[in-house]
């Protein structure tokens, strides 16, 4: 893009403005940068292509002092949902399965761009694009990840952008802060590649960690989460522009794939730096994963961001992800800075709330933009 277009900056404090661009400086073929040695606080600012081009998506933020690496897109809206291996082998578990991956909007027009990688569990129940594939209704995950990147949420009473959303009604959409109330920024989640790992007939088997006395069919989870560490993330790594480091690398699931997402947590944490447990299968084997969790380490050698929530009541076994949302207190994690524990009124145990929750989970997870 260098070698025919300029990239330029307008933003909310000087030296920058929102009527004339300040032209960054190319840095390499596709690479630009730009030195504002003096902010007098933080700044709201968007790039533009040859100064008459908005980047898509609200406006980014900075704070003096700090580095920020952008990679704007100027006309896609849209990702893209595939499938990556129609049948992915297997060693460890002596079986195939298909991989789906959602490539975000910027992935095909930024070839410079690299992306933090969420993998899920469940991966036929996930797309919008793919609705044949699900054995319910999907999550949407596709459609969130598309609405974030095109526009933000206002954030409210502390907490940033989509995780401040009423869940079930229609959010506080904006573009500028100026769209938002007083005290309240308007905040979006990066973009992300995500990984839908398919389940199979052996889903019980590899979604947990011990055996259960009241279900048959437990306790391959050890062997599944090798799988995904030793078999498919060497190869989505060496497939897509990922950031492979533990910090850009996050795990969700719900229900049992919400369970083994907080084994990974305990097993993985040198892989897994964020993990969303969306209606955990709390109950298995009386708990069991209470007593796994209280064994977590101290930080850094845990998950940076733990996500959990659950729908009210018996429902969606409330009683029991309360108490998982109290060990995480108790291990240190503090709420809506590194952990977030939701409770979705009469919500039940469905994709249909899972779909209304995502959204505020990756916001936890993978950060405000």
């Amino acid at each position: 893009m260098a070698a025919s277009h300029t990239l330029t900056i307008r933003g909310a404090l000087a030296p920058l403005s929102w009527t004339t661009g300040s032209t960054l400086v190319a840095a390499g073929t596709d690479t630009f940068t730009l030195t504002l040695p003096a902010l007098s606080g933080p700044l709201e600012f968007k790039p533009l292509l040859d100064d008459t081009t908005w980047a898509i998506g609200p406006n980014y933020h900075a704070v003096p002092g700090q580095t920020l690496d952008v990679y704007p897109h100027f006309t896609a809206t849209m990702g893209a949902v595939s499938t990556l291996i129609a049948a992915f082998q297997s060693t460890v578990l002596s079986d195939t399965r298909a991989i789906y991956v959602y490539l975000p909007a910027s992935y095909a027009e930024n070839t410079v761009a690299t992306y933090p990688v969420v993998y899920m569990h469940d991966g036929q129940n996930l797309w919008a694009a793919l609705p044949q594939l699900a054995f319910a209704s999907t999550w949407n995950v596709d459609t969130a990840f598309d609405t974030a990147s095109n526009t933000g949420a206002c954030s409210s009473a502390g907490v940033t952008g989509w995780g401040a959303q009423p869940l079930g009604g229609t959010p506080v959409t904006c573009n500028a802060d100026s769209d938002c109330g007083a005290g309240s920024e308007c905040r979006t989640f990066p973009e992300a590649i995500v990984i839908g790992v398919a389940n199979d007939a052996n889903r019980i088997y590899e979604y947990t960690p011990t055996t259960d006395p009241t279900t048959p069919g437990g306790g391959g989870a050890d062997l599944y989460l090798k799988m995904l560490v030793t078999e498919l993330k060497p190869k989505i790594d060496a497939t897509l522009r990922t950031r492979p480091d533990v910090a850009s690398t996050a795990m969700c699931g719900s229900s049992l794939g919400g369970l083994v997402t907080a084994y990974a947590g305990l097993k993985y944490p040198n892989v897994y730096g964020m993990i969303a447990e969306i209606s955990p299968s709390t109950w298995w084997n009386t708990d069991v994963i209470l007593a796994d969790v209280m064994t977590t380490l101290a930080a850094p050698n845990r998950p940076g961001f733990v996500y959990l929530d659950s729908g009210s009541g018996t429902a969606d076994d409330e009683a029991d992800t309360d108490m998982l949302a109290a060990e995480y207190v108790t291990l240190g994690y503090t709420a809506n800075v590194n952990y977030r524990h939701v409770i979705q009124q009469n919500a039940t145990h469905s994709e249909t709330y899972w779909a209304e929750r995502f959204p505020g989970a990756m916001q936890l997870i993978l950060g405000a933009r």
